[in-house]
């Protein structure tokens, strides 16, 4: 029911009413409506029992196991929630004088050194307000790099077909054209293709490792040594870092520049599209182009750089420092997970995946890379599922909502038929692991016994099927009222 329905005119809460005062009636006769506000009125009970009961009815990963490929949905430390929004962080206000608010600007700092640790970079900004962001603002400063030495042939950019969708349109962002370079049936970066790409006009690699095939790169360093090689630079889209955290450094293996989705590894809940971070971080050679401001320490003080400190600077992405809540987020649980706790996020990512990759292929599904070991993620395949059967990846995804469980990611990325992208993360446990190989194994017998069943999934929630294309096509979220 909507909450129009439960609307009755003149119905509201007493005490939460808002009281005519002299003050509004000041305001001229000219700008007051002059119709009724087309808003519902409920009760307090009303509205309160209404979004609960909204909320029963969603999937979230506070209620259900949520294994969405490439996203990192995991339990976020309600303490790194709690102490963010502590009241004096809550009310400063971004333009306030660094004088007053020493506290924040340290925990920035401290933010920004502990990425260069993580990633082996010599320089971080927190700008970027979003991963997509930080992408613009490395492939930005790659151009920045080319322009300043007069490299003006520089004009394209190489991605992989495994890269995450937002590192091409990035790169087109900042005005260069995009080369494709295919996978090999191993699962890794082609390199005979790569080397015959390469050339002058290669401003620079943009590599998603590990890629969205769930596994690592084998060939970094050769890749390393081509592009370098051709005076091209290397960009490490670092969205997947919980996969590598502790354990292996982007600066170490040679790259320029990467960025951090914090929202992802380090603790924000992030689903419907935000709230985000994407730090960028960059070796000595891009370092004077980082975005501002960037926090300094100054004599014991800290500030905020602005253009007059870094002159070569790409510039502002936004009108502050970040998403500063975010970034707070960010900073307390890598203060909870200390050095050896990433590394073992790193460890638990892998090994959960990897044990689910090995549990399904016992029940006979097929693993679309069954010779590489899966990183923080993997790929199942059911195209020989929808030949034999009929029952398609998206019929599958539908069921497992019946099972109590949200889906992995499905047709992404395209490169693999009837995929099934699927990271366990971390934060979960061998039984949580265990529920969902019953379900999905649950699911195979039904595609074989009774397809019927699984093509017309979801049976037990609020919903039914939906016509995806129609409600793409006709979206319509405004309500009316009756003859109206």
């Amino acid at each position: 029911m909507l909450i129009f329905e439960l609307s009755k005119r003149g119905r509201r809460n007493g005490a939460q009413a808002l009281r005519r005062t002299g003050e509004l009636n000041a305001i001229p006769a000219a700008q007051r409506r002059s119709s009724h506000m087309l808003l519902p009125e409920v009760s307090e009970l009303d509205a309160v029992r209404h979004y609960t009961n909204l909320s029963r009815k969603n999937f979230s990963i506070d209620t259900q196991f949520y294994p969405l490929g490439s996203c990192t949905m995991k339990y976020n430390p309600r303490a790194c929630n709690a102490l963010a929004m502590l009241p004096q962080f809550l009310a400063r206000h971004p333009d306030a004088p660094a004088a007053t608010g020493q506290g924040l600007l340290a925990c920035m700092y401290e933010v920004q050194e502990m990425l260069k640790d993580v990633t082996g970079m010599a320089g971080v900004s927190l700008a970027p307000m979003a991963g997509a962001q930080g992408e613009f603002a490395g492939v930005a400063m790659i151009r920045a790099y080319h322009e300043a030495r007069g490299d003006a042939l520089r004009t394209e950019m190489l991605v992989p077909d495994a890269a995450h969708g937002t590192n091409p349109a990035s790169a087109v962002m900042c005005g260069y054209t995009v080369k494709e370079i295919p996978t090999d049936a191993d699962g890794n970066v082609n390199l005979a293709a790569l080397k015959s790409a390469v050339g002058p006009q290669t401003a620079g690699l943009m590599l998603t490792n590990p890629s969205t095939l769930g596994v690592f790169e084998r060939t970094i360093l050769d890749m390393q040594q081509i592009v370098h090689g051709a005076g091209g630079l290397l960009y490490y889209d670092g969205a997947n870092l919980n996969a590598i955290l502790g354990r292996v450094k982007p600066g170490e293996m040679g790259f320029d520049v990467m960025h951090i989705n914090l929202h992802k590894t380090f603790s924000t809940p992030h689903g419907g599209g935000g709230p985000g971070a994407g730090p960028v971080a960059a070796a000595a050679k891009l370092a004077q182009y980082l975005p501002l401001p960037q926090v300094a320490l100054d004599a014991g003080t800290y500030r905020l750089q602005d253009e007059r400190d870094r002159p070569q600077s790409i510039g502002r992405l936004s009108a502050h420092l970040g998403n500063t809540g975010v970034l707070l987020r960010a900073y307390i649980y890598m203060r909870l997970l200390g050095r050896e706790g990433m590394r073992r996020v790193a460890e638990y990512s892998t090994l959960n995946a990897n044990y689910l990759m090995s549990e399904l292929s016992k029940c006979g599904f097929e693993i679309a890379f069954p010779t590489r070991r899966a990183s923080h993620e993997f790929i199942v395949t059911l195209k020989g599922l929808k030949e034999q059967t009929g029952v398609m990846a998206m019929d599958f995804a539908k069921r497992l909502l019946d099972k109590g469980i949200h889906a992995p990611t499905t047709y992404f990325p395209m490169l693999v038929p009837e995929c099934l992208l699927i990271e366990p993360t971390e934060t979960e446990s061998k039984q949580t692991l265990d529920q969902f190989v019953v379900a999905m194994k649950e699911i195979l017998a039904e595609a074989r016994t009774n397809p019927e069943l699984v093509k017309t999934a979801p049976h037990t929630m609020p919903v039914r099927r939906l016509d995806d294309v129609k409600a793409a096509r006709e979206l319509d979220l405004a309500w009316r009222e009756r003859g109206s």
